[in-house]
Order: structure tokens, then sequence, then C-alpha cells
């Protein structure tokens, strides 16, 4: 262990001398490591050799030792001092205290008190360095886990296990930097095979993070956190419109990382909020989201307004059991309800639930699945095929098994009357679309973009419906529509090719000639000379 340091300040050098060799610093732990003749040059000394101990005479030319210690005290309040002088007077004993001198000592200095003097400070100096060691040793470790910590406490809000009141605490202890005016959640999930080890699925998710860590920051503020196999973002936006953007890159993410990685990669994206207590319920709506990817298309991001559109805090049961039940009635398998009912009923047998605590259950889920039956808006007719006096149903069931086979009647019939209503609303979304295509069609402007935002859905959802109800994209769809419109022009009147072109939404004649060959196999004007011909 290194030695502490001495300083000796001594206005005569015979005394500083005689100080040096009557002590084996050595072997007491300290070396003397400079030396002075004046409290002003040992102030400078200080400065530069910083010494744990200084050992000082009272009077000297220049700075008396009194006023050198008061003044390096301030600079260095850490350092022990000793005060000897050879006179035994009250009020330099009294300032030496003041000053919380560790000795005042009388001359001549006898070696075997100073050796003793030297014992108790280093003592006391191994204590406090110890505890200072302890304290850096601690802090340092902190600093290595803050990362952690940051993640952890990232992933406590949005699990909803912080409080509100220790979410400010935790985020000013943590040095979370997450205010913003707005908030979304996407959770980004690569699709892993069931054969797969799990250290696969934890590199793809690294993967994963780096790639979205490397595309977010390039358009906004935002936070990313690796678990449990995802990468969960979070974006902080200045205004509404940031959520566009951020629906955008997530989609843009998982295309590019299910190129980059060969793996299938899905998204689920919140709607926004403002406030960091509200990001738990941003959390679930981006995890419901991204359970639609079974249904949908692979390789995009999924908001959750697009595939329910009427959702509302319908799941708020801390039974986990009856959130499966909903999220199996919303897309599930027919054999994936059954099982889940036969767990809710075998929760029952195995319980000692009381008749009236059974009614209440029965009550609480019938009123979860009224809920999810609203967030679709669905018709009166459906609305009252599903209506029951719950109060007087629950009191008739004569058995376990009875009340199995009611909840599985209403959940299946709530489930066929979602997935029609789905179905009949993407029918309808699609007719939409085309009649604004069909009026539409001559802007050479109109695009998927302008198509969705008079839909108001997003350009990902729309494509995928577009095209799994025509079986065409959306551009190929256009343009077929155009081309039609350009053969009847062609065949009913004189005009021009350019000014066809103009006519049915092409700027550009030399393209509308490109496109039309392309579909036809001849030019627009060769067409035409073509159908003269054959009258």
């Amino acid at each position: 262990m290194a030695k502490y340091r001495v300083m000796l300040v001594d206005d005569e050098e015979e005394v500083r001398e005689a100080i040096k060799r009557r002590v084996n610093w050595d072997e007491i732990g300290f070396e003397v490591v400079a030396s002075a003749e004046n409290g002003e040059d040992a102030l400078e000394k200080a400065k530069v050799f910083t010494p744990d101990v200084v050992m000082s005479d009272i009077h000297m030319p220049f700075m008396d030792g009194l006023t050198f210690c008061r003044l390096l005290k301030t600079e260095q309040p850490g350092t022990k001092f000793i005060i000897f002088s050879g006179y035994d007077e009250f009020e330099y004993a009294k300032e030496a205290i003041r000053l919380e001198a560790e000795e005042y000592i009388l001359k001549p200095i006898d070696a075997e008190e100073l050796k003793r003097v030297f014992a108790r400070i280093k003592d006391r100096l191994d204590e406090e360095y110890d505890k200072r060691r302890n304290l850096e040793t601690l802090q340092k470790y902190y600093n290595e886990s803050l990362p952690v910590l940051k993640e952890q406490l990232l992933i406590g809000i949005l699990e909803g296990r912080v409080g509100d009141a220790a979410i400010s605490k935790y985020i000013r202890d943590y040095n979370l930097d997450i205010a913003a005016p707005f908030y979304c959640v996407g959770i980004v999930e690569p699709s892993v095979n069931s054969d797969d080890s799990p250290a696969m699925g934890q590199m793809l998710a690294i993967s994963l993070k780096q790639i979205v860590d490397e595309e977010m920051s390039k358009v906004m503020d935002y936070l990313s956190v690796n678990y449990l196999g995802r990468v969960i973002v979070v974006g902080r936006m200045k205004n509404t419109a940031g959520h566009r953007v951020f629906v955008d890159t997530i989609d843009q993410i998982c295309k590019f990382a299910s190129r980059m990685m060969d793996v299938p990669t899905s998204a689920g994206v919140s709607r926004v909020v403002g406030m960091i207590r509200d990001l738990s319920r941003a959390f679930a709506e981006a995890n419901d989201a991204l359970s639609y990817r079974i249904l949908l298309d692979e390789n995009q991001a999924i908001m959750i307004q697009d595939v329910e559109p009427g959702f509302s805090s319908y799941a708020e049961f801390d039974d986990s059991k009856i959130n499966t039940l909903l999220k199996d009635i919303k897309i599930g398998t027919k054999e994936n309800l059954s099982e889940t009912i036969d767990e809710i009923i075998g929760g029952f047998k195995k319980s000692t639930v009381s008749i009236t605590q059974l009614q209440l259950h029965l009550v609480e889920m019938y009123v979860s699945l009224m809920k999810l039956a609203r967030s679709y808006d669905l018709p009166p007719e459906q609305m009252a095929e599903l209506d029951r006096d719950i109060y007087s149903e629950t009191r008739s069931f004569n058995s376990l098994d009875e009340i199995r086979e009611w909840l599985e009647k209403i959940c299946l019939q709530l489930r066929g009357f979602i997935r029609k209503e789905r179905q009949d609303s993407t029918k309808l979304l699609v007719e939409k679309a085309k009649e604004y295509i069909s009026e539409k069609y001559t802007d050479s402007d109109l695009s998927v973009d302008s198509v969705c935002s008079h839909l108001g859905v997003s350009p990902t959802y729309f494509s995928s419906m577009f095209k799994k109800d025509t079986g065409v994209s959306f551009v190929t769809y256009i343009t077929n529509i155009r081309m039609e419109r350009a053969v009847h022009l062609l065949e009913s009147t004189s005009e021009k090719s350019y000014v066809i072109a103009g006519m049915v939404g092409y700027d550009d004649p030399n393209y509308f000639s490109y496109v039309f060959k392309k579909a036809y196999g001849v030019s627009p004007s060769k067409y035409r000379s073509n159908q003269e011909t054959s009258i």
C-alpha cells in the first residue's frame, strides 16, 4: 500500500532535518514528500504535493503556521494538521483546536511521542480511506449498472409496475431522459421457429435492436430496449404528426430486418399518449396490435386503430385467463378458445370459490365480453342475440358443465360476429377505395397515401387489405383502370394520344405510351390504327 504523505513546515532548517532524522517514517507508514520554511512557501508546495499530513510551526516569517493551516484547510479539507510551538500559550492551543488540528506539540519534540501521534493519525487515515474506497467501488458499480437500471425502469413503467408517485423519483434517480410532449410505443418482433434455440432468438433480438437504433436515430428522439426476444421502442414526439413518421419508420424497419436477417418481422404500434403514466396503456395497445400479425401479411407495422377501431380498455381484469379468453375470441382458433374455457372452468373446480363469488366471476366475464362486442360496433340485431338476463342465468346453473356450455356458446357466437364484422369492414373499406379511385383516377397525383388520407387508415394496412380483397396491388389496380379507360377513349374518340394520356391521369405522354405498350403489346397510336384497319 502507498505510504501517507507528510510535509514539514518550520523556518529553521535544523528543526526540519531533526524531525526527519528522529523518526523511521517508512516503518510507521509515512514518507516526507516536502518541506517549507514559511506558510507562504508551504501553501504553494501543498498544491503540488497534496500532503495527507502537515506538521507546522506557529511562528514563521511572511505567513505564520496558523494562518497557513487555515488557508490550506479551505483548499484541502481532508488534510490532517499537527501544530508545534516553542511557546506554551493557551490562545495558540485554542486556535489549533478550532482548526481541528490532530495534535498541539511543544518543542523540543520527543521522537517517541511523535511516533505515537502519527500512529493515531494513521489509524484515522486508514479508516477514512477505507470508507472512501468503498464509496468509490459502490459508485463505480452503480455507474456500470446504470444502463441496466434504466432499462429495468423503462420496462417497469411500460408494464405499469411503477406507481405514478414513484415515476418522477425513479426517473430523476436513474437520470432517464424520457420527457416529451407526446409518446407512442412500438413492439418489433422477429418470428422465431419453435425448433430454434433460445440463444438464436436472443441473437436475432440483438441484431434487430441494432437495426432499430440505426433507423430510429435518423428520424426522432426515442428509447429502445430488448425484452423477451422483442425490441420495445418508445417514440418521443414534439407533436402528434410524429406518429405517422414513427409508424412509417417501424414499418420500414420490419421490411429491412426481414431481408437482413431472413426472418419474418412484424410490429405493433400504439396510439399517441401525452403522459408518462399512460405508457403502460400504450404498451398494452402495441402488444394487442402485434397479436394480429397471424391474420395479416408479415413484415409490416400494425397500428392498433387499424385492427381495433373501437378499442377500449375492455380487458382490465386481474385474471389473466379472462384476457386470454378475449384474445382467443378476437384472433384465436376454436381449439384455442375451447382450451381456454376448459382452463377457466378447471380453475373454478380447483378453487374454493363460493356460489356468490362464482356468480360474480361470471357476471364480470359477461360484462367483459359485452365490452368487447361494443368495441367492434356490432349491429343492434347481433348485440340483441348476445343480450342475456345475466343475473337470472347465473342463478339457474346446476353444474360447472352447464356453465361451460353457456360460456362457450356466447364466446363462439361473439367470435363469429367479430370475424364477420371485420370481413365486412374490410370489404366496405375496399369498396370506398374503389369508388374514390373511380372518381380520382384522372388526377396524376392520386396515390396510396392520398387514398389512405381520405379513408383515415394507414398505407401499410390498406395495401395489405386491398390486395387481399382484389388480388392485385393498389398500383396494378389503378393502372388497369386507367388502361381500360384509355382503350375506350382510343376506340370512341379521335383525341391525340397525348391528350388521352392527360385524361387518364398521366402527365407524361411518353410514360403513358410505355405503360400502354407494356399492357397491350403495342403503342396507343398503333392500337388505334389496328382497330381502324379491322373495321
